[in-house]
């Protein structure tokens, strides 16, 4: 259901973009700590979980228990930071779309619809694909079926992680959103108000324009004035 979830923002001890995020679900507090870009890292039941971690600093940020990647691309996938924040032996499980998996060694794959349980949290694969935008005609930057968008279920609520995509036809068909982070950057995914519109279809409780640079997310927020969604811009550059 989307209920009302609440926030706090306070700093961390690592040089963080911007302030950690705290939710309350019925299983106690879950921490999404803003890192750069798409990286962010999520706390709750005592582990860790990162998503894309491969933009920004790690150096004082805690080992992972568990690490999802959406995407092929440099700002999505670094094999060397997944190496970094793993644990040794078997400590650290990996998920990822079967592209990535053929390049971070040791990858679980994962594809649309599927869903996994990492320890206190539940995942879901979902789409994340380019409709129209591309290099060059009649190729698109994300082809439908390489990468993926993440639900990732803790406590009751439901926190939606876009990954690189448009405001495709399976994302405004989400249901019951509590969080979300949605994208929006040219010429790769989409504009604000493309991505508002998107947003506007599932309506999550609360939604942060994430993987924005060079986005004017004021834009995004304007085109959702009306819509009952909380929309809460933080600052993932560090400007």
């Amino acid at each position: 259901m989307k209920s009302a979830v609440l926030v706090s923002a306070i700093f961390a001890g690592a040089a963080l973009a911007a302030p950690v995020q705290e939710f309350s679900t019925s299983a106690g507090t879950i921490k999404v700590t803003p890192i750069q870009h798409a990286s962010l890292m999520i706390q709750a039941g005592g582990k860790v979980l990162y998503i894309d971690p491969a933009q920004g600093s790690f150096d004082k940020l805690p080992p992972a228990d568990y690490i999802l990647i959406t995407d092929i691309h440099g700002d999505h996938m670094a094999p060397d930071i997944v190496s970094k924040l793993k644990k040794s032996g078997t400590g650290t499980e990996v998920v990822a779309p079967e592209a990535v998996a053929r390049q971070v060694f040791g990858s679980n794959v994962i594809s649309y619809g599927q869903m996994k349980t990492l320890g206190p949290f539940t995942v879901e694969a979902v789409p994340a694909y380019n409709l129209t935008r591309g290099p060059s005609a009649g190729k698109l930057f994300h082809d439908k079926g390489r990468g993926c968008g993440y639900i990732v279920a803790y406590g009751g609520k439901r926190f939606y992680f876009s990954g690189d995509t448009e405001g495709i036809p399976e994302m405004k068909a989400l249901k019951n959103i509590d969080v979300a982070f949605v994208c929006m950057n040219l010429p790769y995914t989409m504009t604000p108000e493309e991505a508002a519109d998107a947003v506007r279809a599932f309506h999550p409780a609360i939604v942060y324009p994430y993987h924005y640079k060079g986005s004017d997310t004021m834009a995004f927020k304007k085109a959702l004035d009306g819509s009952g969604i909380d929309v809460r811009l933080l600052d993932w550059y560090g400007s």
